[in-house]
């Protein structure tokens, strides 16, 4: 039984806004990272929806499972990178407040 790609389009288009909604909204830190997650992950659902599917002619042999585990290893990354900066801000600031990174400087 397969999945249509219309559904798995969907489904990451949900998640897609999802994540912009919360990074829009969100305040704290930590939950803007994860909607920035959520983002990624939307991403990653397209390619590989999309790399179920025949690829069309011309593309060299790149896959988009290959892209989705780059964007994995991105996304691993970014919640290094973003977890050191809440840790510089909760020291510095006393607080996770995306406002106060705003006047972060060294």
């Amino acid at each position: 039984m397969s999945i249509p790609l219309v559904d798995l389009l969907g489904l990451s288009g949900g998640l897609f806004a999802l994540g912009i909604f919360g990074i829009i909204t969100r305040r704290n830190f930590i939950l803007l990272l994860i909607s920035v997650e959520i983002v990624m992950n939307a991403a990653i659902l397209n390619f590989l929806a999309f790399a179920y599917y025949p690829p069309a002619p011309g593309l060299g042999g790149v896959t988009g499972q290959s892209v989705a585990v780059v964007l994995v290893g991105l996304a691993a990354t970014e919640v290094a990178v973003g977890l050191a900066i809440v840790l510089a801000l909760n020291r510095l600031r006393g607080t996770i407040n995306v406002a106060e990174a705003i006047q972060l400087k060294l």
